[in-house]
């Protein structure tokens, strides 16, 4: 193994580490969760914007129930990240967690990268560079009911991309309940009205 390869591997490693470090942003009321669990299925976009100078990504995600009602937004901030697989890994690793975090029972995760959802839907180990990731992916998908990985375009994942993009724009990560940053729904709003389908 070459210094540069065991390098990368630290760290991603590292990267690692610091997403398990990640605490509870809020904390839900008894009356919301209850809302929450009655739903059936809810679907959250997630996308990724990069930094190939910084080595930075942020992940950005949108939550909505079936009634395309939006439940939750976040935008997380990522440093030490080796390329853009990696910060479209930790974005769906994301998704996943804000899912679990919100009581979901029943989740279809939605993003337009083709590689990470296919190596998601895999049941074999990945050796790749983001095996990790997608390991934890897989040891925590388990915490819900069930769950569907989906490829969507990124013309209907234009809300994900926005959220994530703003936020590494800003070096900013959030936590909103029930909304969007409005500097998001602005931006999406000259292109999109409505949250896609």
């Amino acid at each position: 193994m070459l210094g540069s390869e065991i390098a990368k591997k630290i760290r991603v490693y590292i990267t690692e580490l610091a997403v398990t470090k990640v605490r509870n942003i809020t904390l839900h009321s008894f009356d919301n969760l209850q809302q929450i669990h009655k739903r059936r299925w809810t679907f959250i976009h997630f996308d990724a914007a990069y930094d190939r100078l910084e080595f930075r990504s942020a992940s950005g995600i949108i939550v909505r129930n079936e009634n395309r009602e939006i439940l939750a937004s976040q935008a997380v901030i990522h440093s030490i990240i080796v390329d853009p697989f990696t910060a479209e890994a930790y974005a769906r690793l994301q998704a996943i967690k804000l899912g679990i975090r919100l009581g979901v029972n029943k989740l279809t995760v939605l993003g337009d990268s083709k590689t990470v959802i296919k190596k998601c839907q895999s049941f074999f180990t990945d050796k790749s560079v983001i095996g990790a990731i997608i390991t934890d992916i897989q040891s925590i998908k388990n915490r819900l009911q069930e769950i569907e990985f989906t490829f969507v375009p990124k013309a209907q994942n234009i809300y994900a991309h926005t959220i994530a993009k703003e936020a590494l724009r800003r070096r900013e990560s959030f936590y909103l309940e029930k909304e969007v940053p409005e500097v998001v729904r602005r931006t999406v709003g000259n292109l999109w009205p409505n949250p896609p389908d």
